[in-house]
């Protein structure tokens, strides 16, 4: 298989990228620095064979797009700036909601140009998205359970994820098998993850807010795991939540990742104020950290995905062996 990933050199992208490259298959990732791409993707596989090619690419043009899916089996878009990289200011959202807006418009246009007789266009989709497609909760014990059927909530982060889901919508009208993957917090070596260790490490991590805001995780193996699977799966096509199916709340992850850090039991997890997080991120804390959603993979269970790392515990004590 020759797989295109749009934001192969991020967190998941780069993940994604290695585990197709270790199974066999080529790469192309499209970059604003193609060199340096093509270098971080390929470290640590071995072998030969398989191979990455990075290239140029702006994020939002079409018709250079549409050359470098030419004759590829299948298309990842994972692009879009990070939600998490500072304060929501009225710039900042136009970015965030802009990137993933203009990636998806550009690969349906993209698709829709290898049309023509005798251009070879990706035969599936694999379009990024997250669960807070679904709006966010304060309190797990009155969160509803949101399924791929539910419509988008509100709010900043449920209207970027719905227009960033329509953006590449008109793919299906083509006959591209399209599957949208909404995602939970990804834990790996890096992402979130590397951004909250330091403070548990230093025994300074607690609950943000009240901690009884629902916490939907996946560990990055069962991120890439389940993409792989609906790359593979001719039968898989629309919304998937990407998220364990162990539910936990904030208060719930905060204390497991204490014990797997070796915090002290008797040692209390003391709580990060929600007034103090709104102080410093404003719509942000209450978006983002002070809300959450439980998202059960039912769709993605049903389609015959099995997960390596079902529940917290075991997840985490898997990545502090990294």
């Amino acid at each position: 298989m020759h797989v295109v990933i749009l934001g192969g050199t991020g967190f998941i992208g780069s993940a994604l990228a290695r585990a197709l490259l270790a199974r066999g298959d080529d790469v192309t990732v499209p970059s604003r620095a193609p060199r340096a791409s093509g270098a971080g993707v390929a470290s640590g596989v071995q072998g030969t064979g398989p191979s990455v090619t990075p290239a140029v690419w702006n994020g939002r043009d079409p018709e250079p797009l549409a050359q470098l899916l030419h004759d590829a089996h299948a298309v990842v878009n994972l692009l879009g700036e990070n939600i998490a990289g500072g304060r929501w200011t009225a710039e900042r959202k136009a970015r965030i909601l802009d990137s993933r807006v203009a990636a998806g418009q550009a690969v349906a246009a993209a698709l829709g140009s290898l049309e023509v007789p005798g251009a070879g266009r990706p035969a599936v989709l694999v379009q990024a998205s997250a669960v807070g497609y679904y709006g966010g909760w304060p309190d797990m014990a009155t969160a509803p359970k949101c399924g791929e059927a539910d419509p988008p909530g509100s709010g900043f982060l449920a209207e970027t994820c719905a227009r960033w889901e329509a953006a590449s919508a008109p793919a299906q009208a083509m006959g591209v098998r399209r599957c949208v993957i909404r995602s939970g917090v990804v834990l790996g070596s890096g992402g979130a993850l590397a951004r909250m260790l330091p403070a548990f490490r230093a025994w300074l991590g607690g609950p943000l807010g009240s901690g009884r805001q629902p916490f939907p995780w996946i560990h990055l193996a069962d991120e890439v795991g389940a993409i792989l699977h609906l790359l593979d799966t001719p039968s898989c096509s629309g919304p998937y939540n990407l998220a364990a199916p162990q539910a936990v709340d904030n208060a719930g992850f905060t204390a497991e990742l204490n014990r797997a850090v070796g915090r002290p039991a008797w040692l209390p997890a003391l709580p990060a104020p929600g007034l103090a997080l709104r102080l410093a991120l404003g719509e942000m804390a209450d978006e983002a950290l002070l809300a959450g959603q439980v998202a059960p993979p039912d769709r993605l269970a049903d389609s015959g995905y099995v997960f390596r790392f079902p529940a917290l515990r075991e997840a985490l004590a898997d990545l502090m062996r990294r």
